[in-house]
This record gives C-alpha cells, sequence and structure tokens, in this order.
C-alpha cells in the first residue's frame, strides 16, 4: 500500500538565521546572543572582540546566496521553507524605537525569492537568539521589558510581511530554556530555577501577545508554537517508572498546555509549590495567555526512556537532554537514538492533547558524509531514516491525526546548533566548509536531494513501508 498524505500537504525543510546567514555584522545587524556563543548552544559565553571570527559569522553564506539555495529548493519541489527572521537585524540593540530598514528590505527580497518559485515561508520570530543588547541592559527575558520589545518587533514584521507570508512561529524550542538557559531567554546558565521559570514567563506572555498581533494584523495568517518534541517512555512497567515517566513529559508538554489551551496547568502549582520556584503572574498576564495559537508546531529528532533506577541515570547524564538510551534502538554517529515510530506516536499524544492541527517543522540526521571519487554523495542512511520516519507520519495521518506539512531539519547543510560544527551534516545539498571554516562554500546535490524530490512529487507514494 502506498503512503497516504493530503493534498495540500506543505512539503519542504528548514533552516535557522543564525545558522546559515552568515553577515553577522552587516547592514546594520546588532550582535545576538547567537553570536556571543561560537561553541553552539551549550558552549560557554564569549565576549567578542576586534578582530575574532566564529564560523557562524559566515555561516553557508545564506545571506549573499540565498537566490542560488532557494533555486536548489525549488528544484526539489518544495511547498515550504521554515527560516527565521534574525532579531537584531530589524532590532540591532532589541530597544530601539524604529527599525533597521537594511535589516527589513533583506527578508523582503528573500521572501520574494521564495514566492517566484511558489514557496510558502514558515517564519520563526526567535530561533535560539535574541539582540545581546537585551541581555546586557535588562537581563534578557528575566525582565518584563523584553516583553514590550519583542511585541513591537513583531508587529513591526508583521506590518512589514503580511502579504509575503501568512504562517509563523514565535518561539524555536522554546522548552529548550530549561535546558539551556543563555540559549533560550538569555540568562546565566547558573540562574536559579525561580529566574528561570520567571524568564520563561514572560516568553510565554510574549508569545501570546505575538499570536494576538498576528490575528490583527495578518489577513488569513496562521501563527503556531513551537516544541522540542523530546517523547519519553517508561524503561520498565514498574508503576514508578511510569509516574516519573508522565511527570518528565510535562516538563516540555506544559509550554504546549499554556500556548495551547489559555492557562497554566494545575499540575505546574504543584511543582512550583514543591520546588519553592516562585514566578509572578499578573491578573493581566493570565488575560494575554488566553489568546492561544492556531497549530502545533515541534521537532522530532529522538526519544528517550526513564527510569527511577539512579545507577542507570548517572549513566546518561552526558547526554543533551539526559535521556535514557533504549535498549530495542540503534542510534546516530552522536549518539542521538532513532526511533521512528516514535514520531507516530508523538503526533498521536499531540492531537490527542490538543485537537489542533499538528506541524513537523525538524526532523532529520545529522552524519559525516563522503564525497566519492565521482562527486556524488552517497547518504543512504539519511534517505532510510527519512523514509522510515515519513512512513510513520503517513500511518499518524491515517489514524485520524490531523498534519499541516513537514519540513525537514537542514535541507541544506549547516552549522550545527549544539557543537557549532559543519562536520554534522543534515543536508540533501552539500556544502564545502569544515569545522575550522574552510571551504569554498561550493553546493552539491546529494543522493538524498533526488530522493526527496521524488517523495514531494508522488506526494509521498514514492515512500517505502520496510
Amino acid at each position: 500500500m502506498s503512503c497516504k498524505f493530503p493534498e495540500h500537504f506543505l512539503w519542504g525543510g528548514a533552516v535557522a538565521a543564525n545558522q546559515v546567514e552568515g553577515a553577522y555584522l552587516e547592514d546594520g545587524k546588532g550582535l545576538s546572543t547567537s553570536d556571543l556563543q561560537p561553541q553552539g548552544i551549550f558552549g560557554a559565553l564569549t565576549p567578542r572582540v576586534a578582530g575574532d571570527s566564529g564560523i557562524k559569522d559566515v555561516a553557508i553564506d545564506f545571506y549573499h546566496r540565498y537566490p542560488e539555495d532557494i533555486a536548489l529548493f525549488a528544484e526539489m519541489g518544495f511547498k515550504c521553507l521554515r527560516t527565521s527572521i534574525a532579531w537584531s537585524r530589524i532590532f540591532p540593540q532589541g530597544d530601539e524605537e524604529a527599525p533597521n530598514e537594511a535589516g527589513l528590505a533583506f527578508y523582503d527580497r528573500v521572501f520574494d525569492e521564495m514566492a517566484k518559485y511558489g514557496i510558502q515561508p514558515l517564519i520563526t520570530l526567535s530561533h535560539y537568539e535574541m539582540p545581546y543588547g537585551l541581555t546586557q541592559k535588562y537581563g534578557g527575558w528575566g525582565s518584563r521589558k523584553t516583553i514590550e520589545f519583542f511585541e513591537r518587533y513583531a508587529r513591526t514584521v508583521f506590518e512589514r510581511y503580511k502579504h509575503k507570508v501568512k504562517h509563523w512561529l514565535t518561539f524555536n524550542e522554546i522548552n529548550m530554556s530549561l535546558h539551556a538557559p543563555f540559549t533560550g531567554v538569555g540568562l546565566p546558565e547558573e540562574s536559579s530555577k525561580s529566574d528561570i521559570y520567571q524568564a520563561i514567563h514572560h516568553q510565554l506572555v510574549a508569545s501570546a501577545k505575538a499570536v494576538k498581533a498576528c490575528h490583527e494584523i495578518v489577513q488569513g495568517g496562521k501563527i503556531g508554537n513551537m516544541l522540542l518534541g523530546g517523547i519519553l517512555y517508561p524503561l520498565t512497567c514498574k508503576p514508578e517508572d511510569l509516574l516519573e515517566t508522565q511527570r518528565q513529559n510535562r516538563d516540555w508538554l506544559f509550554f504546549g498546555d499554556v500556548q495551547a489551551r489559555g492557562a497554566y496547568p494545575s499540575y505546574m502549582t504543584r511543582f512550583f509549590r514543591e520546588n519553592d520556584i516562585q514566578v509572578t503572574i499578573t491578573p493581566e498576564d493570565k488575560q494575554a495567555l488566553r489568546e492561544t495559537i492556531d497549530f502545533i508546531s515541534f521537532s522530532y529528532y529522538m526519544s528517550g526512556c526513564v527510569t527511577t533506577d539512579e545507577a542507570q541515570n548517572n549513566t546518561a547524564r552526558a547526554n543533551i537532554l539526559n535521556m535514557v538510551p533504549n535498549p530495542h534502538l540503534a542510534s546516530s554517529e552522536w549518539g542521538w537514538q532513532i526511533d521512528p515510530i516514535g514520531l507516530r506516536y508523538l503526533l498521536n499524544v499531540l492531537y490527542d492533547r490538543y485537537q489542533k492541527p499538528l506541524f513537523i517543522v525538524e526532523n532529520g540526521l545529522g552524519a559525516k558524509d563522503s564525497i566519492e571519487a565521482d562527486g556524488s554523495i552517497n547518504d543512504d542512511y539519511r534517505i532510510n531514516y527519512l523514509n522510515d520516519h515519513l512512513v510513520q507520519v503517513a500511518e499518524a495521518i491515517d489514524d485520524g491525526v490531523e498534519v499541516m506539512g513537514y519540513t525537514s531539519w537542514g535541507p541544506i547543510d549547516l552549522v550545527s546548533a549544539s557543537k557549532a560544527e559543519m562536520s554534522k551534516r543534515y543536508g540533501f545539498i552539500y556544502v564545502d566548509r569544515d569545522d575550522a571554516g574552510n571551504g569554498t562554500l561550493e553546493r552539491r546535490r546529494k543522493k538524498s536531494f533526488y530522493w526527496y524530490r521524488d517523495v514531494i512529487q508522488s506526494n509521498g507514494n514514492s515512500l517505502k513501508k520496510r
């Protein structure tokens, strides 16, 4: 049987400004928090000094090469491209009254280029970066003032691009703030839980205000949230493992609950009390949060397990999310477990919980690619990974889940978020650049390029159930 996808399914890919654009101070752009993390989102904060350089300063030079890259995406048949606006291109310090016209004009050109090929933009307002000036002057999202600055930014870009962009997202993987506070909310890594959750609260209020602004300004526009879909299974059938799994899944589902349901869930009251977490929530905040998102978007790369066995937990401390490995799954070169069925499970969990359309906006395999003597790049491992995940998306759709689209992470090689590496490649398009920043930046089609083109052209019918 062939895989069935909706007629207007949005096939495409996803990138982020700070991982592809480069031109980190060009045309009036200010420093972003990402510019201060040359070793990735889990790396130390490194102040910039004159003459220094980081791999993200150039990245893959999408800022100057976007026409070539968008043409390649169009060759694959993309219906949709997810990218982000670099907030510090629009408001270099974050608190200016008036936006930077050169920054606005750049995204006009990008969206016009996409329109030439009929590619719909899906735009994230803040993808792992914010103006560094806001962290210096106000303490990032620790300050209520940042809500005002974000709303100004959101309204500015909604007004500017309301005829060009109809699909928006607020914050990328908003729940990652629990694991990387500087990346997520501009706070020091050693911040208290109260400080982190207060900053997260400000971000949730700002997200709701952006949703309201989008609904007011963008006619026919839809705006969603974005979660890191870190679904967890109990390692055993011990009731204690099951209960702890529920608790840990709620750590990230909480962000979806607030944004999709318009209020804090009751289980957070107990969590705050038992962990001595103090969060100031005003009546005005509660009113603002009632403006809910139109759809749920999320990333999915892997699942993990939960156990109450401390000895096994200690072996998982080095993992990106402290996940206990699943003994039934294989892993990627970077230790990320490969679980296609987990994507079907997650889609059903989210749809059962929220009854809102879902959008898979990140999914992919990071791997080291090699160029053969004839110039080809035979990334069958990537094809197999994506094929098996997309087959499970089709199964979820057959389950009755409403899925709007699928944008694979990194359709073109880019600087990885976690450790700022080029060697961890996700793309259908190879970019000639290494971890030290050497290379010509030449683009080259991989085997997966032609595979994904066939998937899109057939609307999923070419996928193989294995």
